[in-house]
């Protein structure tokens, strides 16, 4: 039986980065994968859809050629292009991670791994024989999530579709209701939208993107609607009947019903762990609501044995999994670090215009005691905004008022994923307004937006 001091069970962002950092530490590391190095993220989640919805804002930005004084005509879509360009992005990156398995030594087990009474790992091909068993000091446990059906909606992969078929079909809908609108729905709204596809956006809590400022999520609704988007908060789903062509989607908006036949139903209400099959039973590890249970060092009850990203729960996040994968790692390798702070992770939905967000919210931070202040700054009154024709859209932030530390921040608008790094940063650092106000902002640029919000709340701002 080989030996290691760490064995991860899953290949995706957090899984694999915990690997290579494993290896960094002088851990002799093994990692189980039973598909496509890289996971759903890499492979059928983050980086496809992104490539998608790039491709979409590129359509849009040649619709809007004359605004530019461009005169390209009416550009032609060539879908299975579309489509494949996003499937070459993952692939060459799936590559890429199998060379940095290569070249950190990390020893790669195709196969499905769980485990076993004694806490080792056993890895079974595809007909379930075990073809190598790994005795491991440390395991962790980092095999994702999958798309979560809702009852009477069953995932079909034709007409009642999940996010993985919604980015592979092989024809454009002319129309699609989408029950759910988080991130992965509002993105998807954006991209078939995009195209020209009559959308319906359905969700059941009174905003979209519930878990986002009530503010930032109010102003990307009216954003969807200008676009074409029908939305509808507050809903609730009573029947979905497939006929032969068509689908007969029957739902409630404040005790009202209403009919809607659509081509396709795309189901977008969240992921669940994929906890089966992991031999948590056996080897005594807990598991809460659909995930495994763990502490701020990623540890399970069960010695020895860590779980990260969805598997563990929310936030369900890529970028949180590929650090709580190495905070796990040097946790067990008995380094000295601080826990994971969740209040620190973004979140990011990449529809046009873009939302993303990271600390408190104003209600947030009002709930839990914070006399607080609020600035925002809109991209109407940036330069940048107004040069590059992308005035959409606007800063939130929230500071605490005997102190000036910053609490939260959202972004709604062009560029507002790449943007949201800076309060992430500031975050950490516990900066103040006045921090964010010295900091010597580039003219002209996006990210002026922020300054400018940190000023507007203490009266500081200049160009409001």
């Amino acid at each position: 039986m080989a030996v290691y001091d760490v064995v991860i069970i899953g290949g995706g962002p957090g899984g694999y980065s915990a690997a290579i950092r494993a290896r960094q530490l002088g851990l002799k590391t093994a990692l189980v994968e039973e598909a496509d190095l890289g996971g759903v993220c890499l492979n059928w989640g983050c980086i496809p859809t992104k490539a998608l919805l790039k491709q979409a804002e590129v359509y849009q930005l040649l619709l809007r050629a004359d605004e530019f004084g461009l005169k390209v005509g009416e550009p032609e879509v060539d879908w299975t292009a579309v489509i494949g360009r996003s499937r070459q992005v993952a692939d060459r990156l799936s590559k890429g991670v199998a060379y940095l398995m290569k070249k950190n030594e990390v020893e790669v087990f195709t196969g499905r791994g769980r485990l076993t009474p004694s806490r080792n790992v056993a890895v079974a091909d595809a007909k379930g024989t075990i073809v190598a068993e790994l005795e491991a000091a440390n395991v962790v446990l980092a095999t994702g999530s999958r798309p979560k059906s809702i009852p009477g909606v069953e995932f079909d992969g034709e007409q009642i579709l999940s996010s993985r078929e919604a980015m592979i079909a092989e024809k454009r809908p002319n129309s699609l209701a989408i029950i759910g609108a988080g991130a992965i729905g509002v993105e998807f709204a954006y991209f078939y939208r995009a195209y020209g596809s009559e959308v319906l956006l359905l969700e059941a809590l009174p905003q979209v993107l519930p878990r986002e400022d009530e503010e930032i999520a109010a102003g990307l609704a009216d954003s969807l609607v200008r676009q074409g988007i029908e939305v509808a908060t507050g809903a609730r789903v009573v029947e979905v009947k497939k006929q032969k062509r068509q689908i007969i989607l029957r739902y409630q908006v404040d005790g009202e019903e209403q009919s809607r036949k659509v081509d396709r139903v795309l189901v977008a209400t969240g992921v669940q762990g994929n906890i089966e099959g992991l031999g948590l039973e056996v080897a005594g590890v807990h598991v809460r609501n659909g995930a495994i249970e763990v502490n701020g060092r990623m540890e399970t009850n069960a010695k020895g044995v860590y779980a990260i990203g969805d598997v563990a729960g929310a936030p369900q996040l890529a970028h949180a999994a590929v650090q709580e994968g190495i905070a796990a790692v040097e946790f067990a390798a008995g380094r000295q670090r601080p826990e994971l702070d969740r209040r620190q992770v973004p979140s990011c939905t990449y529809c046009q215009p873009q939302v993303a967000s990271v600390g408190l919210s104003e209600k947030e931070a009002r709930e839990a005691g914070h006399d607080v202040k609020v600035g925002r700054f809109p991209f109407a009154a940036s330069g940048k905004g107004q040069a590059i024709g992308e005035t959409e859209g606007f800063v939130k932030l929230v500071f605490d008022a005997q102190y000036g530390e910053l609490l939260g921040g959202a972004i709604l608008g062009a560029e507002a994923t790449e943007l949201v790094a800076e309060l992430g940063l500031a975050l950490r650092l516990e900066a103040t307004y006045e921090e964010l106000l010295f900091t010597v902002h580039a003219h002209p640029t996006l990210s002026e937006a922020i300054m400018e919000a940190a000023g507007e709340a203490f009266g500081e701002a200049i160009n409001l």
